[in-house]
């Protein structure tokens, strides 16, 4: 199954992806295009020393958002992706991408939807929210994406403790290594294996 994975910033997601392609665990998953929204995103540099193709497409560089949505679309098709995935993507889909890879887009978030998610949640607003509130788990999901911010489908959730003492930084860190870079992976494949099914906005998995 080939995938184009969209980034943002550092790639830690993209890296995990990488990692767990060349281990095996992701046996027939082939990255064909790394998509970001910014020519500074350090994913680019993962990509590269990878040998895996990448491309700028900032909605800045458009005239308008619909050029934009449009330019995106053209790239992911003409790469032969049959799965998006949003590993640290900051920007929100346009309309024709949305419809075009229905049901075949993912995301990780971290916090566990339906808490601390929706417009302006990212990067590490979601950690402090988490502080904020005093909650005692956090953690990150993986659902499909829709037109709507963290709407989609869930597909997995992993779960940790909010520890005494935790920063927004500290939880950051702790729920990436923990959480997102093990259960995006596995969404992944689970999706590759054809073990998801969606039924009524609900992700039904068929685990081994």
């Amino acid at each position: 199954m080939k995938i184009a994975v969209f980034v943002s910033g550092g790639g830690t997601n993209l890296q995990a992806i990488i990692d767990n392609i060349k281990s095996g665990y992701l046996e027939g998953v082939e990255i064909c295009l790394v998509v970001a929204s910014n020519s500074s995103a350090y994913a680019l540099t993962r990509a590269s020393d990878n040998g895996i193709p990448s491309c700028v497409l900032s909605v800045k560089d458009f005239a308008d958002r619909d050029s934009w949505d449009q330019a995106v679309l053209d790239k992911v098709e003409s790469s032969g992706a049959e799965l998006i995935v949003l590993a640290g993507y900051l920007s929100l889909l346009g309309d024709k991408v949305v419809k075009a890879y229905s049901n075949r887009i993912i995301n990780i978030h971290p916090a566990l939807i339906p808490s601390f998610c929706g417009a302006g949640m990212y990067g590490i607003k979601p950690h402090k929210a988490v502080l904020a509130r005093g909650v005692k788990v956090s953690g990150a999901t993986v659902h499909f994406v829709n037109e709507n911010y963290d709407d989609g489908p869930i597909i997995l959730q992993k779960a940790v403790d909010v520890l005494p003492g935790d920063t927004p930084e500290m939880l950051q860190k702790r729920i990436m290594k923990e959480c997102e870079q093990v259960i995006l992976p596995k969404a992944i494949r689970l999706i590759a294996d054809g073990k998801v099914a969606i039924e009524n906005n609900i992700a039904y998995v068929k685990e081994d």
